[in-house]
């Protein structure tokens, strides 16, 4: 199984990543990955990511903003 990140503008268009991602072999190594460089991600130009799972969306778009509340 290979998880990966997409990386996109808030109208869903695909952008290159600030943080260049590995191939992940599971779901919690793709999350603790994107928990640790959300900020890098979102600097770099991502407003938001989905993770696939073997090229099938698993969940997303998640918003890589920091809540203001």
């Amino acid at each position: 199984m290979a998880w990966m990140w997409r990386f996109e503008k808030t109208d869903g268009t695909e952008v290159p990543p600030a943080v260049e991602p590995e191939e992940f072999t599971t779901q919690g190594d793709a999350e603790s990955w994107v928990g640790e460089v959300w900020r890098e991600l979102l600097d770099g130009g991502a407003d938001q990511v989905s993770l696939f799972e073997d090229g099938t969306k698993v969940y997303g778009p998640m918003s890589l903003q920091a809540d203001a509340g």
